[in-house]
């Protein structure tokens, strides 16, 4: 994926880094390959299914207001209208102004991070981290810097760190799940996305706001496979439609042993007197000859 820099204007020469724009290309921001399926986000209430970029929503644009916003609302207004460069200048003159403030920091990171500058925004994050190190949103983004870069084992360490301190959040271990599933470890992945629908059944069917602080990856590269791991959670679970759903959903992302796999899996025994289960693992009628 194409990465991006800016020039630096006359006012942010004195800055100790450079804020990208959509213009130039950054080379250390490390991230992935432009073929990968790449859609990180800030978690918002706004998104409903996954594998999917929502918009960012945040506080300061969804509730109305008739004092002047303060200059931390107007960064995250700016985040909300996707004005990433604006927003990260926003967010460096509240760093430059409370060098001490883990949230100004961690909100810079995403703002770069939004404009796919790793690099910095794994920079700020990492200060951020330093400032105040039980600060599990931040150590979650530097987890979702990794996942990135396609760098699993990394990703997984800051992903059960910031779990560590905060274990209450579903999202956390939603992450880990992707984290597991890109590193291939498929049994750990499913236990991960099993204890994030556990303290939040309906999690894949939307996202809690965190006031534009987390971020999440949903990519992945083998869908079918993990559609089905997805619908495996779900019946472990009892979740029924939903577990019919991500099955449907890996039948038609191809996923080559699928009617072998639902079949031998114990998890989906009950599920194979449905109706519409015995229509997806169904063999395909011969085709006919047209005359």
């Amino acid at each position: 994926m194409k990465l991006v820099s800016l020039a630096v204007s006359a006012v942010f020469l004195l800055l100790t880094f450079a804020i990208p724009t959509n213009s130039q290309t950054n080379p250390g921001s490390g991230s992935t390959d432009s073929s990968a399926v790449r859609k990180s986000f800030v978690e918002s209430p706004s998104s409903s299914a996954p594998i999917q970029t929502p918009s960012q929503v945040s506080t300061a644009a969804t509730q109305p207001t008739t004092r002047p916003l303060t200059a931390e609302e107007m960064g995250d207004l700016f985040m909300a209208r996707k004005q990433y460069y604006e927003a990260a200048q926003t967010y460096k003159q509240l760093t430059d102004k409370e060098p001490r403030n883990a949230v100004y920091f961690n909100k810079l990171g995403i703002a770069l991070h939004q404009q796919e500058a790793l690099g910095l925004a794994l920079k700020m994050y990492e200060r951020a981290m330093k400032i105040d190190p039980k600060y599990a949103d931040a150590e979650n983004n530097i987890g979702t810097v990794w996942y990135q870069r396609k760098k699993f084992g990394k990703a997984i360490k800051a992903y059960e760190k910031a779990i560590k301190m905060r274990d209450d959040m579903p999202v956390l271990y939603s992450n880990l799940g992707y984290a597991y599933f890109g590193d291939k470890r498929y049994e750990e992945s499913i236990g991960a996305f099993r204890i994030a629908l556990t303290k939040d059944p309906q999690f894949f069917e939307h996202n809690s706001s965190r006031n534009g602080s987390l971020l999440q990856d949903r990519s992945v590269s083998d869908r079918g496979r993990f559609y089905f791991l997805l619908a495996k959670s779900f019946a472990e679970s009892g979740n029924v439609e939903r577990a019919i759903l991500y099955l449907r959903k890996a039948k038609d992302e191809g996923y080559a042993t699928f009617v072998a796999d639902v079949k031998k899996d114990k998890a989906f025994t009950a599920l194979l007197k449905n109706e519409e289960v015995q229509n997806l693992i169904a063999p395909k009628p011969p085709e006919t000859e047209q005359p």
